[in-house]
């Protein structure tokens, strides 16, 4: 269960980032409200939510029509995002929360994962230098971000207030 200081500052941040993206739509590419979708989801900070809100998430992109070229790669970096939560925000201590914020528009599809665990210090795209014909030169880590990186047309996180966010959207084309 989380303490009444999380939720109150978890649902200002969300107000928040609702209040945002419905003003920048407005404003940048008078986008109607209902020809947007927005949902959250929430989870606690255990290895096996991650496919059951992977699930749901992607569930709900079908229900509005996205297309597989673009559910897929938002999919995997949600996966390699969360993973990242649990592992290093949260140190894999259970029963933390991560609420992912799921917005759907016509032009893009954007994610934003919440939570309050450490924050992090390193966030820009690693450059991976390995030998292709020799897997045993490959980084054990840093290849979520990689990936991220490279499937998602934006990536960034900010950490203001005690909440971190991870944010990454597709444009659809």
């Amino acid at each position: 269960m989380c303490s009444n200081i999380y939720t109150i500052d978890l649902k200002k941040v969300h107000y928040q980032i609702l209040v945002l993206k419905i003003y920048s739509y407005f404003n940048t590419s008078q986008i109607l409200f209902s020809s947007m979708a927005i949902n959250k989801f929430s989870i606690t900070s255990e290895y096996h939510n991650i496919s059951t809100v992977s699930r749901k998430i992607k569930s709900f992109m079908k229900e509005q029509r996205v297309k597989k070229d673009i559910i897929d790669p938002v999919l995997i970096s949600l996966m390699e995002a969360l993973n990242n939560s649990i592992e290093h925000a949260y140190l894999e201590k259970e029963g933390n929360n991560i609420d992912v914020i799921i917005t759907l528009g016509k032009s893009k599809v954007e994610v934003d994962i919440l939570e309050t665990g450490i924050p992090r210090t390193k966030f820009e795209k690693p450059k991976l230098v390995f030998d292709p014909d020799d897997l045993s030169t490959a980084p054990e880590g840093g290849m979520g971000l990689y990936i991220m990186h490279s499937l998602m047309d934006s990536v960034s996180y900010k950490s203001e207030h005690g909440v971190n966010t991870t944010s990454f959207y597709k444009v659809i084309k």
